[in-house]
């Protein structure tokens, strides 16, 4: 997915129709204001499936899916929980995870700008289903994987956490729900199926977050944060995203798997940021006719374009493309080394190279696996620290 999350709406061109990819919180924040007309909300029709009870799942899980009101520098809680507010207030989801009073939801719920540059929320409150509205404190944020974990007094509530599944298991096609507080309309359910994983989805850093859950259940601004979930109740993902020709749902969103949202929230926890491992190169992912035509003596891998200039790669002397060419419909930088492993682990698809990195602690050497003009060898690599943006190409 490409483009730049901006204050107040994440939004840049995809494709030549003007399509956006666009984070799906409402009012304020990162993202978009929502229409001042009404809106109808409207529960779609889905083929029954054997297992799938959208309203047994709504009943046992909205108790522990929050509205999340966020109050910006130069503004005014004035409207809170309606959606309203100033271009300062910001509103998205979120869901419990802990007893203690720990809910999570997307760091640009919390928190305005991106990069270095990421400010959090002055005030945060969180209204619970029940009508109890709280105030919360952003334990941290992590913009890679655009997860935040904030915090409530668990005091006199009602907590209901939400089980977390696991990213591994979903395959396409199984039924899906997402709740959330679309346009302010809070505690909504709807129901699809996931369309497609290993989805690329931009973070808040210009690192890609990898392995994204692709849905066509209904997912507008103000389901930001809130959780996708599988027909058992377990939080798939952290609905984030929408890919849109008109700003509002079209049955194209993306979820944070929550692989990673629990990778994240652990980092949170115990420090209150989340650090990545760092390697230092961008790539391009091999495929058997790209190799052929280049002869590049691996038919997958990660082909590296450019190597980041005293970077953990750069460093070990691994090697970027020296010139630009032209293939199919890409523009490619040929010459460079094909990654195929990482601590011996292989990288066969466009999406293992970030995950195996990611796998592994900054401070770390690793083997990292390539092929060089046709002959296989191996470069040991100390990984570093992921910057806080990812250097322009």
């Amino acid at each position: 997915m490409r483009g730049l999350r901006r204050p107040l709406a994440l939004a840049a061109p995809a494709f030549a129709l003007a399509i956006a990819i666009t984070g799906c919180g409402s009012s304020g924040g990162n993202d978009q204001n929502p229409p001042a007309a009404k809106v109808q909300i409207e529960r779609p029709v889905v083929a029954a499936r054997a297992g799938f009870d959208p309203g047994g799942i709504y009943a046992r899980e909205a108790r522990g899916v929050v509205t999340v009101i966020s109050i910006f520098e130069g503004s005014a809680p004035s409207t809170l929980g309606g959606g309203g507010g100033g271009a300062q207030e910001g509103l998205g989801s979120g869901f419990v995870v802990s007893k203690n009073g720990e809910i999570a939801t997307n760091a640009h719920v919390v928190t305005n700008g991106t990069g270095g540059a990421l400010k959090r929320a002055k005030q945060v409150f969180v209204k619970f289903g029940d009508g109890n509205q709280v105030p919360a404190r952003i334990v941290g944020a992590d913009p890679n994987e655009d997860v935040a974990l904030i915090k409530v007094d668990p005091s006199g509530l009602n907590l209901n956490p939400l089980p977390l599944g696991n990213s591994q298991e979903i395959a396409v096609g199984d039924p899906v729900a997402a709740i959330g507080t679309p346009f302010g309309e809070a505690q909504s359910l709807s129901v699809g199926v996931i369309s497609a994983k290993n989805r690329t989805i931009d973070s808040l850093t210009r690192f890609s977050i990898s392995g994204a859950i692709q849905t066509d259940a209904a997912i507008n601004h103000g389901n930001s944060g809130g959780p996708l979930v599988d027909s058992g109740g377990r939080v798939l993902g952290i609905n984030s995203q929408i890919q849109s020709t008109g700003g509002g749902g079209e049955g194209v969103g993306f979820a944070v798997p929550i692989d990673a949202v629990k990778r994240s929230l652990e980092h949170l926890r115990t420090g209150g940021r989340a650090e990545y491992a760092y390697l230092g190169v961008s790539s391009a992912a091999v495929y058997p006719q790209l190799a052929a035509h280049f002869k590049l003596g691996a038919n997958s891998g990660a082909w590296v374009q450019t190597v980041s200039r005293g970077g953990p790669a750069d460093a070990a002397g691994l090697r970027g493309g020296t010139r630009r060419e032209r293939f199919q419909v890409a523009d490619v930088q040929a010459g460079g080394d094909i990654i195929t492993s990482i601590a011996g682990a292989p990288v066969r698809k466009e999406f293992d190279l970030s995950n195996l990195v990611a796998a592994h602690r900054p401070g770390e050497t690793v083997d990292v696996g390539i092929v060089r003009g046709g002959s296989r060898r191996t470069i040991r690599v100390k990984l570093g620290v992921r910057p806080s943006t990812a250097p322009a190409r």
